[in-house]
């Protein structure tokens, strides 16, 4: 609170200065004017701690800055803790900046840790499929087939509508190319081999990676945060045998699956086009995907499915084992899951490319 003077302004603090209390007392302390001197009297306040020693040090800063200011009644101790505060408030409040070097070492380390974490993950991943093999009754099949139903039924709607749209998009700008060397009937070779070796094993498994890997990393996360995994390891379960395996196997399951209907979706979307765009006749269009579509390029890109089921769910499972001990750090690691997935997935396609461009087929 504070008392008007003709020539100075008195401001009187009271009570505890403390955690608790700072936002009700930072309420008061905004509605104080700085048009004359201010003498601030702390002789009332019968108990502080540090962040009420940080709050009258931000609004004696303030106050310095527009007038005069004059603090009275403080004792020996909140001078103390007044001083020590003081002295390393710039530190505490502006941390050493890093340089490059710093930044790329912390970065690079980071890096390394994951790929060692990865590798425990995969082994411990290795041995729990072994031992499952030879005791197929700890198979859940049950966990499984809901884990495909989670990740392949629920998700063909978004699967079959991007993948429609995509396959329009690529037969409408090529339609535009092609139409003016009067190669239109060529639109469907495009369509029908890039939708059916690229694009749909791409556009698949980046859904279900933003998706489906997303999900993994934050229903094991949270499991971890409630202790049920610790829980889980102190009954005698192995998690990777009751948590991992069964979304892997499903993920490789299902992701194929969709492909296929990615395949669909987008050559009927690439054929809408076609005949929106070319009047070619859908007999015409599908003649010709009978001539120019080979098996081969339908099983080249079906080949891709385990493999990005595989990095997806695995790298999901490995996101959740990374959780710590609050939910910060399960949006954290979701975020890493999903950017570490599509960039796999990526790598992997660019690789699966060269290998049957080397290999001719």
């Amino acid at each position: 609170m504070y008392e008007s003077n003709p020539d100075h302004l008195k401001l009187s603090a009271t009570g505890k200065w403390m955690l608790d209390t700072v936002l009700q007392i930072e309420k008061e302390l905004r509605k104080t004017p700085c048009d004359k001197k201010i003498i601030w009297d702390l002789s009332a306040v019968n108990e502080f701690d540090s962040a009420g020693v940080l709050l009258f040090i931000e609004y004696m800063e303030r106050f310095q800055e527009k007038t005069s200011l004059e603090i009275i009644g403080y004792t020996n101790s909140q001078k103390e803790m007044y001083e020590l505060l003081h002295k390393n408030i710039h530190e505490i409040q502006s941390p050493k900046k890093k340089n490059i070097l710093e930044r790329i070492g912390e970065n690079s380390f980071e890096v390394y840790t994951d790929i060692k974490e990865f590798i425990t993950f995969t082994g411990h991943l290795v041995h729990a499929f072994v031992h499952t093999l030879f005791n197929p009754r700890e198979i859940r099949l049950k966990e499984t087939v809901y884990h495909i139903h989670q990740s392949g039924f629920n998700a063909l709607v978004i699967i079959g509508l991007t993948s429609f749209l995509v396959g329009m998009v690529i037969s409408d700008q090529g339609s535009v190319q092609l139409a003016k060397f009067g190669a239109d009937i060529f639109i469907v070779d495009t369509v029908a081999i890039s939708i059916t070796r690229e694009l749909a094993p791409m556009i698949t498994a980046i859904v279900i990676a933003g998706r489906s890997g997303s999900a993994y990393t934050a229903e094991i996360g949270a499991m971890k945060i409630t202790e049920e995994i610790a829980a889980m390891r102190t009954m005698g379960f192995d998690p990777y045998t009751f948590l991992v395996l069964p979304r892997i196997i499903a993920l490789m399951v299902a992701l194929p699956l969709l492909i296929f209907f990615s395949d669909l979706m987008g050559i009927f979307g690439g054929m809408v086009a076609a005949v929106m765009a070319l009047d070619i006749s859908m007999v015409q269009f599908t003649n010709r995907l009978y001539e120019v579509l080979e098996v081969k390029h339908y099983i080249l890109g079906m080949i891709k499915g385990p493999v990005f089921a595989f990095i997806i769910a695995a790298i999901g499972c490995f996101r959740g084992f990374q959780v710590s001990d609050n939910t910060e750090s399960i949006g954290h690691h979701t975020t890493a899951s999903v950017v570490n997935a599509i960039f796999l997935v990526i790598a992997f396609d660019a690789l699966f490319s060269v290998i049957f461009t080397e290999l001719d087929i």
